[in-house]
């Protein structure tokens, strides 16, 4: 009889153990994660903000150095919460884009910079190659282009000093913004091998903040030399023959069709593009959303768009210079002769036979050549 009591005794104490073992918490077995809903996920609240950490918590208590699920959270560009005042600083990681060429959708801030290196550079970099051969090429093949006839000595005053103060601005504040701009873009895979990291990231933190500077300096030049310059550039006669003569035929006013297609697309349309995407880059514009994807958005336009005022300016500074003889004297002292005028210019040379347009705008000048405004006389 004692016996069986003890026997039943022992089989209740094991129900009771068995019971209370499937109530108490199981230390060694993983807990179910509460899961923030989407909307949860979007909006910074304290609620959201309380489920995250008490994932993580859990998580972390589980699964030591397991931090996957706020990754993942963060890889999808989720907008969390943060104390800091700034723009975009609950979202640490940009949403997934795909910028045209790409195969496949990475993070915005990864296709930005895929682009970039990718085919902003090669082809831009191809690109001002093939104008820079182009132009070594009509040196090479054509040479530069002479006057048939000798100089009078009668001379016109084709720039004042106005107008060549605003176009020095114009030509000095592009050559840096050129050398600054180009280097940062193609410098580290041309100088930075050879200067080493260190070298190249001091000298693209100068050009940077010298081409920042000298950016609304460049845009105020053109803005001058738009007003002085616009009244003589609109389509004239014999503008469709010159294009049409390659430049042969000297019936034009006072600048060519060439000159004329390089200050509407050149100075004016990608000028505008240039400086409108420069002053967001440079955060002057007022009502703009300086967000990673609007900056990113600029330095695409304002990369493509500075290429391609560079690969145009060599032919426009290639025949004002070293390809048309005469002309860089006519920037430097203002003045031509009249031989000059007449083979380049002819229309333009007629007004001011006929008295239409002045020989010398300028009453006093100190730039003319020896004789001086005497000689245009």
């Amino acid at each position: 009889m004692k016996n069986r009591i003890a026997s039943l005794a022992f089989g209740l104490s094991l129900l009771a153990t068995a019971a209370f073992a499937q109530d108490a918490p199981k230390p060694d077995a993983p807990q179910p994660i509460t899961q923030a809903t989407p909307a949860q996920q979007s909006a910074p609240d304290v609620e959201s903000v309380d489920i995250l950490k008490q994932n993580q918590a859990e998580r972390t208590r589980i699964q030591p150095g397991n931090n996957a699920p706020t990754w993942r959270i963060v890889k999808e560009g989720t907008k969390n919460y943060s104390s800091l005042p700034a723009k975009e600083a609950g979202v640490l990681i940009q949403p997934k884009a795909q910028f045209p060429g790409q195969d496949r959708a990475v993070t915005a801030g990864e296709a930005w910079r895929r682009y970039r290196n990718g085919p902003l550079t090669l082809y831009g970099g191809w690109l001002i190659l093939i104008a820079l051969a182009a132009v070594a090429a009509m040196y090479i093949i054509v040479g530069p282009i002479r006057t048939k006839e000798p100089p009078t000595g009668r001379i016109i005053e084709r720039f004042t000093a106005l107008e060549r103060m605003a176009h020095a601005t114009v030509a000095a504040s592009f050559v840096v913004l050129a050398l600054t701009g180009l280097t940062m873009l193609f410098g580290k895979h041309v100088l930075m091998p050879v200067i080493g990291h260190a070298a190249f990231g001091y000298l693209t933190y100068l050009f940077k903040t010298v081409h920042n500077f000298v950016g609304p300096l460049f845009a105020l030049g053109m803005i001058v030399t738009f007003a002085i310059f616009v009244k003589d550039n609109f389509p004239g006669k014999g503008d469709l023959r010159w294009i049409l003569t390659m430049g042969r035929d000297p019936n034009c006013g006072r600048f060519n069709a060439g000159e004329k297609v390089w200050f509407w697309g050149g100075l004016t349309l990608l000028g505008i593009v240039l400086t409108a995407s420069g002053f967001v880059l440079d955060m002057l514009v007022p009502g703009i959303d300086y967000t990673r994807g609007n900056m990113q958005i600029a330095n695409v336009i304002h990369l493509a768009g500075a290429v391609l005022f560079v690969a145009g300016s060599f032919g426009h500074i290639y025949m004002g210079t070293i390809g048309t003889e005469g002309a860089l004297d006519a920037m430097r002292t203002g003045y031509v002769d009249d031989t000059w005028a007449k083979e380049h210019h002819k229309l333009w040379y007629e007004q001011v036979e006929r008295g239409e347009i002045p020989r010398v705008r300028t009453q006093e000048s100190t730039n003319a050549p020896a004789g001086g405004p005497a000689n245009a006389v």
